[in-house]
């Protein structure tokens, strides 16, 4: 029997404005800011608080073939269809953020171990949350015991050995570390909420599959030196 697929996975989120938030919501995250920066910061940063970032991208890069499939944001389609305008072999799914979050537990219910970068801090939490606002049942715990690598290895957790190393670095610079294509381009996660604004859907999945197919070679890299001697962890 063939052993089930490895599949590294990213998530792209977008905030509502500040004045779509309801009167209680809006006090409440002021009333924790403890200065006037910290204010500012509450009404830029909400893509990255947990229940008000919405999913508008799900990318994912099947390990052991190189393949690539991105669910986005936009009008419900057929299902899966080919995106002529991502690497080859690559698929695209359309839909609203629940049809997206069902889609993606379908897909990651038929595979192994997830590859994430951070997935254990931001996107897992999120993919949870989200698809409980949704009543979506998600088809596997992604967020497990941070000591087991066989069902969710998040690579932040492995290079920063759980948090005995003090210092965090981003997918960027372990890349290059590795001799790997650095996934950077003139996109990045503070500037999604624009591009979505400005409809550009399209290049946020393009940086989002950037990010997997990043993360599928890192961990190609790392497997065999740091995770599978110890099995599900050191």
């Amino acid at each position: 029997m063939a052993s089930k697929p490895t599949i590294a996975f990213d998530i792209e989120v977008v905030a509502p404005e500040w004045e779509e938030l309801d009167e209680a919501t809006r006090g409440y995250l002021l009333d924790r800011a403890h200065d006037e920066e910290e204010r500012r910061n509450a009404k830029e940063k909400l893509a990255l608080m947990l229940g008000l970032g919405r999913i508008v991208t799900i990318g994912m890069w099947r390990v052991e073939t190189g393949t690539g499939a991105v669910l986005v944001e936009g009008e419900r389609g057929a299902g899966w269809q080919p995106w002529h305008g991502g690497p080859e072999g690559t698929k695209i799914f359309t839909g609203g953020e629940k049809d997206l979050l069902i889609e993606f537990w379908a897909t990651v219910a038929r595979c192994g171990t997830l590859v994430s970068y951070s997935g254990r801090t931001f996107d897992g939490p999120v993919l949870m949350v989200r698809s409980s606002i949704h009543a979506v049942v998600p088809s596997r715990q992604i967020m497990g015991s941070r000591y087991r690598w066989d069902e969710h290895c998040d690579l932040m957790d492995v290079l920063g050995f759980q948090g005995a190393v003090r210092d965090r670095f981003r997918l960027d610079y372990w890349c290059r570390r590795y001799g790997l294509e650095s996934p950077k381009s003139k996109l990045d996660g503070s500037q999604v909420g624009r591009y979505y604004r400005e409809g550009r859907l399209i290049e946020i999945a393009e940086y989002c599959l950037q990010d997997t197919r990043a993360t599928a070679a890192l961990y190609n890299k790392v497997y065999p030196v740091m995770i599978e001697p110890f099995d599900a962890g050191f």
